[in-house]
């Protein structure tokens, strides 16, 4: 178990701080310590956050035309997975946790403990500046890796196409590390665990919503849904898992069709 660095809890919610984020770190300090200091928190976390935001979109894609509202944002309505579909991809996600994810917990416990908790909370600044630049240098990282196994016919095959246990475990490896490469606070570390499913989610829930991240952030720096979908349309496209930048620099930016275009297909 972690500690923090200050050694009695029982005067938390009196400490006084000019930090907006203080008065929230207490009460987590003071009332869930034993599970926040765990090291299997953030798989606990990350794992539940895939639950709870794929959830909604598993129903919707149940109930399909029969709720119209969502329907008609669907990128490729003739698209209908099944029950079956979705229950098998839970359990594969279920079962890497539980075989590798886990395990390689267990493991870091003993080769790089978690540092204690600190006693004083993340200003407002440093959490969203730390937030983008983690989400900055992941994305980099997966582009880099993602565009090299689309360019090696056996990387590709072997590695990525099969969903492997290499990649989850690098992908893994690169998510936690890079906000301990960064420096970031334990609370920082935990709002990027949420925030990037919830855009992992999104790139793959198949509908452009008019209120998804890409439509709300200007200028087309998130590609979303549409564009993780072309990338399934056209491989050698859109390689980026959150942002368009590295995208746009080296050429591999496809153009998002518009659903009319992809029913007359």
């Amino acid at each position: 178990m972690l500690n923090i660095t200050e050694p009695s809890l029982q005067f938390l919610p009196c400490r006084s701080s000019n930090r907006f984020l203080q008065p929230f770190w207490d009460y987590l300090l003071f009332h869930y310590m034993p599970l926040i200091s765990s090291p299997f928190f953030p798989v606990l976390l990350a794992f539940s956050s895939y639950f709870f935001f794929s959830l909604p979109f598993a129903v919707l894609d149940l109930l399909g035309e029969k709720v119209p509202l969502f329907h008609q944002y669907k990128i490729q309505p003739n698209r209908k997975p099944t029950l079956k579909m979705m229950g098998d991809n839970f359990m594969v996600a279920f079962y890497n946790h539980i075989f590798f994810v886990l395990p390689a917990v267990i493991i870091s416990i003993f080769i790089m403990p978690a540092p204690p908790l600190p006693r004083d909370a993340p200003t407002v600044y440093e959490l969203f500046i730390d937030m983008l630049a983690v989400l900055l240098l992941f994305d980099t990282q997966y582009f880099i890796w993602h565009f090299m196994h689309h360019k090696h016919p056996q990387l590709y095959r072997w590695i990525h196409a099969r969903l492997s246990i290499p990649e989850l475990m690098t992908v893994g490896f690169w998510s936690n590390r890079d906000p301990v490469l960064l420096n970031c606070h334990p609370l920082t570390t935990w709002c990027i665990t949420v925030f990037s499913i919830w855009m992992s989610v999104e790139d793959h829930i198949g509908y452009d919503l008019p209120w998804t991240l890409n439509r709300l952030v200007p200028l087309g720096l998130l590609g979303g849904a549409p564009a993780h979908d072309m990338h399934h349309q056209r491989p050698s496209t859109n390689y980026a898992p959150f942002f368009s930048h590295w995208d746009r620099i080296f050429g591999t930016a496809a153009p998002l069709k518009k659903k009319n275009e992809l029913k007359s297909k």
